[in-house]
């Protein structure tokens, strides 16, 4: 009897074994490890974040400076002002519906007399 469950217990833990190894054992298809292209949309939305971190990057980089005292008051009065613009468009142009919600802005400004 007790041959027969030592037994048994070696199968069960073999097939538990063979079933949890299978993904790892078959071969893989060469559609799995292809990259996708991105799309023209997808690749607009990288570069305005990239230029979103840029400005954001330089803001804060500014920013230290002009606490640190590298950068007088007036100098950074010039300079803060384009990059906090800079940053504000790229997140504008980041957002989901910004381009919906710009298009529907021009048309109503459009519709009211001037």
């Amino acid at each position: 009897m007790s041959t027969t469950a030592l037994a048994l217990g070696a199968l069960i833990a073999v097939a538990a074994v063979v079933f949890v190894a299978r993904p790892f054992l078959r071969e893989p298809v060469a559609a799995d490890d292809r990259l996708v292209e991105p799309d023209e949309l997808e690749l607009r939305r990288l570069e305005l974040a990239e230029e979103r971190d840029r400005a954001l990057a330089a803001l804060k980089e500014l920013e230290f400076d002009h606490r640190t005292g590298k950068v007088s008051d007036e100098d950074y009065r010039l300079l803060v002002g384009p990059l906090r613009r800079r940053a504000a468009e790229t997140l504008r142009a980041l957002e989901p519906r910004a381009e919906v919600a710009r298009e529907r802005n021009l048309r109503e400004l459009r519709r009211e007399p001037s």
